[in-house]
């Protein structure tokens, strides 16, 4: 299962809606580096065959066979890491760019 925070699902249903895009699914990806950390996309897609669906605050989301080992359990948040630049984060405990939290 992928969880979305409230920030990170309040954010994309705004991008849904300033995009005319409401009511299509947002699709998470991830591929393996050579380092062994996972690099992130998103973005809106249709639901294709194979893919996994998940519902989490409201947002409907899929992920495809391919990259549901690499994002099963991870959590997607929406933060300002530095002032002013809100970006999403993804929590990824399969990532070895996770640390987990003290």
């Amino acid at each position: 299962m992928i969880r979305l925070t409230a920030e990170a699902a309040m954010q994309i249903r705004a991008a849904a809606r300033q995009s005319n895009l409401e009511g299509m699914p947002l699709r998470l990806a991830g591929s393996k580096n050579s380092d062994g950390s996972i690099h992130y996309g998103m973005g809106f897609d249709d639901f294709r065959e194979g893919d996994a669906a998940f519902t989490s605050d409201h947002v409907e989301l899929v992920v495809s066979a391919a990259s549901i080992d690499l994002l099963d359990g991870m959590t997607v948040d929406f933060v300002e890491i530095e002032p002013g630049k809100p970006q999403f984060i993804f929590i990824n405990p399969k990532d070895t760019n996770y640390t987990a939290p003290q």
